[in-house]
């Protein structure tokens, strides 16, 4: 497994040690044999960016998925190999958490799973897809936060306002 979590933003504090144990057992969970995985943490500036450049989409988002697998290779199967890159919002993920009454890092390990989920082949364009892709993503999440103290991705305190 090659994981990298990369901070590329100044909004919370992130340990990237534990996001990247989180992302090993999500993955040992999900029965993946093999992951070239880079997790980019990035602000609504950078989310903005590389929105409106590579999905012609105004504005920032949650999360992005880049999967750089080869289509042939791809696969729902255990065992299946994951290549490719996520990008999570931390901004959006302190807003949503507001929104949904939540944590700031539980919505961030959301936006992970749900990136992993569509490197799986996971689609959400169609209603009947998305009820199912969150039904997952739920599920997966659930686990998580048994086993994990998300709460300790962040910080006590912001590192600007």
């Amino acid at each position: 497994m090659n994981i990298v979590v990369a901070n590329r933003q100044r909004t919370r504090k992130i340990n990237t040690r534990l996001l990247k144990e989180i992302t090993d057992a999500l993955l040992a969970d999900l029965k993946i044999g093999e992951a070239d995985l880079g997790i980019n943490l990035v602000a609504a500036r950078e989310m903005t960016l590389i929105n409106e450049t590579f999905l012609q989409h105004e504005g920032s988002t949650d999360v992005i998925t880049f999967d750089h697998s080869n289509p042939k290779a791809r696969s729902k199967k255990p065992g299946t190999r994951l290549h490719g890159e996520i990008f999570i919002c931390v901004d959006e993920a302190v807003s949503q958490s507001k929104e949904f009454k939540t944590i700031w890092q539980a919505e961030t390990v959301r936006y992970l799973v749900h990136g992993v989920l569509h490197l799986l082949g996971h689609d959400d364009l169609q209603a009947a897809d998305r009820r199912k892709m969150k039904r997952e993503e739920n599920r997966r999440l659930a686990h998580l936060t048994r086993k994990f103290s998300l709460a300790k991705i962040g910080g006590a305190s912001k590192l600007r306002a």
